[in-house]
């Protein structure tokens, strides 16, 4: 039995300015903060409500002793916090950054607690490889992450180190790098991580010579992934931590149908170019860049392959925007490209290869063969202002009001895949993870074995079913996986 804490508050970030205080004296925190800790804080009061109901430290709730994540690290560690910071802003009409982000006000509360357990000999970091072309200064700014650390520095004297782990950032125009940057990346380095036998791409029939990834050269993409290998390059800071905090957003997703616990490791990687995305071609040739197997899209698919190779060689990136713009006029946006359907075979083994690494990794190595995970990982879902549509980067505001947490990522997804009015059994990523023990990610194989708790800003704590977690309507999925994601009627109150 996997337990998952979930409290409820108001839909909004309405009222609430970095440094994101938590708006009353609590108890465990007198020896943490300044005395006057700003004005009411809801989102505060309901990350605090669901660490409780998470049954982390639960003895001595509401006592100055309480400690939640003492629970899961010993005081002097090192606790990394990664929240979704993928991009600075969002194009759809009707959507904002809340619903593509982690919220500042979830980030604070949570390092608050990160803080109290770490104690100030310990360290507590951020780390987060964003999309390459987002402004991390700007991410700073909307998360009052500065303000946090300048906080911290006043008032306990230690140093909130925020680390971008990107080692290269790209501008756009048009769908087409004109610039690319060189960043500082991970001061700790980068781990070469070979999974092997053990990758959810192990057998799977797919071809890696088919593989894309997140640059137009998809040499090292393909090349990382034969011959038996299935390597990614990943964060040391994050595989030498003592305790990972897992911050995703509530949200629908092109290529894996929603985001959530699993698919935020994908900000761990020192090199995105080797995640594979997806597998060039339509189904019937071996691929799932696209449904069709009609001529335009086969003479689609092929002229995105002469367009990566001109690209890669720095020719044709006129030509190639032209062709972008009379595309997305003559097609919309909406349609299916780069694997953005339910018919992708190739993200969601990369999100189980990453979450394998994560639980079977530490600062000694990889532990494959490892009974149990060697690492403890508390994943907290921001879902204040959810995200639902064209996520994860163009989703429309969906005001939910929960926040969601556990430290079993399957038992997590699946509560918040209930949230939003899916079933768990159409997505690829958490049905194959549930059903795959080979890979030893949670500890979830049926519905029945999570355990879910609703706690109350005011301290009331009661037992609910999966059902209860049914919404009036169902989150709108992303295009590509519109009537492939939702629960029948029947399913929605199901246990």
């Amino acid at each position: 039995m996997s337990s998952v804490g979930i409290s409820r508050t108001d839909p909004s970030y309405r009222g609430l300015a970095a440094p994101w205080g938590p708006g009353k004296p609590y108890p465990e925190l007198a020896s943490l903060l300044p005395a006057h800790p700003g004005p009411p804080n809801h989102v505060y009061a309901a990350v605090r409500a669901t660490l409780r109901a998470l049954g982390l430290d639960a003895g001595r709730f509401g006592t100055p002793g309480w400690n939640p994540l003492g629970d899961l690290v010993r005081r002097g560690g090192r606790i990394v916090v990664k929240p979704n910071f993928i991009r600075h802003w969002n194009p759809m009409v009707g959507g904002t950054v809340e619903s593509v982000i982690t919220h500042g006000s979830v980030l604070r509360a949570v390092l608050d607690y990160a803080w109290l357990a770490a104690g100030p000999e310990g360290s507590v970091e951020v780390a987060e490889a964003p999309q390459h072309d987002c402004d991390f200064d700007e991410i700073r700014r909307l998360t009052g992450l500065d303000a946090i650390a300048r906080l911290y520095e006043e008032a306990l004297g230690v140093e909130l180190a925020v680390i971008d782990l990107r080692r290269e950032a790209v501008t756009y125009r048009d769908a087409v790098i004109v610039e690319r940057r060189a960043l500082p990346g991970d001061p700790r380095g980068y781990r070469l991580v070979d999974l092997g036998p053990h990758s959810a791409f192990h057998a799977s029939g797919l071809d890696p010579s088919r593989f894309r990834g997140a640059d137009y050269d998809s040499r090292p993409t393909t090349e990382h992934h034969q011959g038996g290998k299935h390597e990614y390059l990943l964060s040391e800071s994050v595989l030498s931590a003592d305790l990972l905090v897992n911050l995703p957003k509530l949200k629908t997703h092109k290529k894996t149908g929603v985001t959530l616990a699993l698919k935020n490791f994908v900000g761990i990687n020192g090199d995105k170019n080797l995640l594979p995305h997806h597998s060039a071609g339509s189904p019937r040739v071996g691929g799932d860049e696209f449904p069709s197997g009609s001529w335009i899209d086969s003479a689609r698919g092929w002229a995105v392959e002469v367009g990566r190779n001109l690209l890669r060689r720095g020719i044709g990136t006129g030509l190639i925007r032209a062709a972008r713009r009379a595309e997305n006029a003559a097609r919309g946006e909406a349609f299916i490209r780069s694997g953005n359907w339910h018919g992708n075979q190739t993200t969601w083994r990369m999100c189980l290869d990453l979450n394998r690494v994560v639980y079977y990794s530490d600062a000694a190595g990889e532990h494959w063969d490892a009974p149990e995970p060697v690492r403890r990982v508390l994943t907290l879902i921001d879902g204040i202002v959810a995200g639902e549509g064209e996520g994860p980067l163009a989703p429309v505001d969906r005001p939910l009001g929960a926040i969601v947490a556990s430290t079993d990522p399957l038992a997590l997804d699946l509560a918040c895949v209930r949230l939003m009015g899916f079933d768990e059994r159409r997505i690829p990523k958490l049905r194959e993870a549930m059903a795959a023990t080979a890979l030893r990610i949670g500890r979830v194989r049926r519905p029945e074995d999570v355990r879910l708790v609703e706690a109350d800003a005011d301290g009331t704590m009661r037992e609910i079913g999966l059902g209860a977690l049914a919404p009036e309507r169902s989150f709108a999925a992303h295009p590509g996986w519109k009537g492939h994601l939702e629960a029948r009627p029947s399913k929605a109150g199901a246990a």
